[in-house]
């Protein structure tokens, strides 16, 4: 199958080469983000897509100085809300129905439902809860990247709390969970490019039922 092999092919980048990524990679990525499930649809999370080189040095030192941070060509950082709103739940039923054309009472009591829970729970649970739909799109993303032989480097090395003041995150509502460098590897440098691949065996990994 081509994505087992692009799957295969793929790794956690070490370093980068600086080359730029063509437009139609980055938007095919970006349309796969946008299409990963989240839990009732809401899609509780922006993604920033940082390209200017002085932002990328600005975060570098609060990422571990990792080099691929600034070495990549496309920095995504995936910031999640920083907590579930009336206003932020109707507004996503209300873009459903307006996309549908119609509305469904069961839909509608399922808004009342989420309205009754979400905004009473804790602004933290709700953040948790938030950044584990970001991290679902953020695993499609890697995929979609590997599809379009794009490297990237899944990273939670880096301080959320300096990068939020960086970006200005916490003023929009939102708070960093994970970024992904997207670039090109720089085989020369990279020490992990020809290393082998290694995963638990599927018996470790999985158990069937039947």
């Amino acid at each position: 199958m081509e994505l087992i092999d692009k799957l295969n092919w793929r790794y956690a980048a070490k370093a980068m080469n600086g080359e730029k990524i063509e437009q139609e990679k980055v938007d095919n990525i970006i349309e796969a983000i946008s299409l990963a499930p989240t839990s009732s649809g809401l899609q509780p999370f922006e993604v920033l897509v940082i390209t200017n080189q002085e932002i990328k040095e600005k975060i570098k030192p609060i990422a571990w100085n990792q080099s691929v941070v600034t070495d990549c060509s496309h920095l995504l950082v995936f910031a999640a809300w920083d907590t579930y709103t009336e206003e932020r739940i109707n507004k996503m039923f209300d873009l459903t129905n307006e996309k549908r054309g119609f509305t469904n009472e069961g839909w509608e009591n399922y808004r009342k439902q989420l309205l009754a829970t979400y905004p009473n729970r804790s602004a933290e649970e709700n953040f948790n809860h938030a950044a584990k739909q970001a991290y679902i799109a953020f695993s499609q993303a890697i995929a979609a990247a590997a599809f379009e032989g794009v490297d990237s480097t899944p990273m939670e090395g880096f301080d959320p709390n300096a990068l939020d003041e960086i970006l200005g995150l916490r003023e929009k509502g939102l708070r960093s969970c994970v970024i992904l460098p997207l670039g090109y590897r720089d085989s020369e440098k990279d020490w992990l490019v020809n290393l082998k691949k290694v995963r638990k065996s599927k018996e470790d990994l999985v158990t069937v039922l039947d």
